[in-house]
């Protein structure tokens, strides 16, 4: 059996004094959370045209009026290019997506989602929001103090990407 986060916190402490498991606690609440929600939302996905993950890929794409390159895809969604490029090689091949030349760019396609595409994201989508609006339910009030608190992690988060840090993660 797994040690919990606290137990491990305190292993990794007794054998590296000094070393600071203080991000052990938020990284496993959010992957908890994750998990959590792959739960809810797998039933869903048990025999569908998409897998969750394709799913979250395409939503943003769903409403665009122009196709947009892979690389403005992997922006959006924070993955890295070759993750998407292996992703919409698949959808592709699928007939989910389109790509076409990028006049401006003969080195970057542009993707869009093709009728068969924007239906099984239709047919997918709002039954995950369903389900993720039943595990929220319970958030009442609280709702914006988590939002707030969620707002300043990914804030702090794309910070700490952008500056320089120092191999024991502090800033130079």
């Amino acid at each position: 059996m797994l040690p919990s986060v606290p137990t491990a916190a305190e292993q990794w402490a007794a054998r590296h004094p000094g070393l600071d498991t203080s991000p052990m606690e938020i990284v496993a609440l959010l992957k908890r959370v994750m998990a959590l929600r792959d739960r809810a939302v797998e039933p869903l996905y048990e025999g569908a045209p998409l897998t969750l993950p394709e799913v979250d890929l395409l939503v943003p794409l769903r409403h665009l009026d122009q196709p947009v390159t892979a690389s403005r895809i992997a922006d959006l969604r924070k993955l890295s290019r070759a993750a998407i490029s292996k992703a919409l090689t698949k959808l592709e091949k699928r007939g989910l997506i389109a790509r076409t030349a990028n006049p401006a760019d003969r080195r970057a396609s542009l993707v869009a989602l093709t009728e068969e595409g924007k239906a099984a994201v239709d047919a997918l989508f709002p039954h995950q929001l369903a389900i993720e609006a039943r595990l929220l339910a319970g958030l009442g009030e609280g709702r914006g103090q988590v939002l707030d608190a969620l707002n300043l992690l990914a804030d702090t988060m794309e910070r700490g990407l952008a500056g320089p840090a120092s191999a024991d993660g502090g800033e130079d």
